[in-house]
């Protein structure tokens, strides 16, 4: 069973390397590993996959030895933690506005004494019963699989102390589109609300000695949250790479008509 690189950089203060995959592109996860990024945010909550597809990614992901983070389409709390036993190294679970939904959360993917997980110990995550201790396999999916809950709502920035001190809750992941999208309509035209949320889940994370993280699309963007103290970061994916790549092909025709 393996260790989660995570995990270890969290635990040693430093900073995840996270990309964004919303499509089954095995090739991705392959050079997404070898070009030093150490999870991948795999999206579900926004994109489709089918069954198979996903445990084709979870074999890629393993071989490679990158960490799957995904954000699951469902709430239900044996779909969750069948991920989990499909390979997925972390969930990130969209709008978790009140500690008693992260309390939920940590029942239904936690196992005993922090949560109430479902026991198999079969299942790919276990490497098909490797140890057939249960303890130990329980003792090890506590603490090398994570619980991230985004930060998506005023709700939520509201709540945030109360949530960052939820024990079983591993990191707190601000979203900008949804949380910048509220605050917007609620008037706020220059961006400041958005601002204070940031350094508020930064202060309650710290008071609370839990991590956070969120999307960062330049290197300035990036260098400002690292400095407020963001420990994972995304700053790519598949769709702008896609995207930017064909642009940049398409303009290599350009005068050669």
């Amino acid at each position: 069973m393996r260790s989660s690189k995570t995990l270890k950089r969290l635990r040693e203060g430093g900073l995840v390397r996270c990309a964004n995959l919303g499509n089954p592109i095995p090739p991705y996860i392959v050079h997404a590993a070898r070009a030093g990024f150490d999870c991948i945010w795999l999206d579900l909550e926004h994109r489709a996959f089918e069954l198979r597809e996903l445990q084709v990614l979870m074999a890629h992901f393993r071989l490679y030895d990158i960490d799957c983070l995904l954000r699951p389409s469902t709430l239900e709390k044996t779909g969750l933690y069948r991920h989990l036993e499909d390979g997925a190294t972390g969930l990130m679970i969209p709008h978790v506005s009140t500690a008693e939904k992260a309390r939920q959360l940590v029942q239904a993917v936690k196992f005993p004494p922090l949560g109430d997980r479902g026991l198999d110990n079969a299942g790919f995550d276990s490497d098909y019963r490797i140890n057939p201790d249960n303890l130990a396999f329980a003792e090890w999916a506590n603490r090398e699989t994570f619980l991230v809950v985004q930060i998506e709502t005023p709700e939520a920035v509201e709540n945030v102390e109360e949530i960052a001190a939820v024990p079983g809750v591993d990191l707190l992941f601000v979203g900008p589109g949804d949380l910048g999208l509220r605050y917007q309509i609620a008037g706020d035209t220059t961006g400041a609300k958005l601002e204070a949320a940031y350094e508020r889940v930064a202060a309650a994370c710290k008071a609370h000695g839990k991590a956070w993280g969120t999307p960062a699309g330049t290197p300035e963007d990036m260098k400002k949250r690292r400095d407020q103290g963001a420990q994972l970061l995304c700053n790519c994916g598949d769709f702008g790479i896609l995207r930017d790549g064909l642009i940049a092909a398409a303009g290599m025709f350009e005068g050669l008509d």
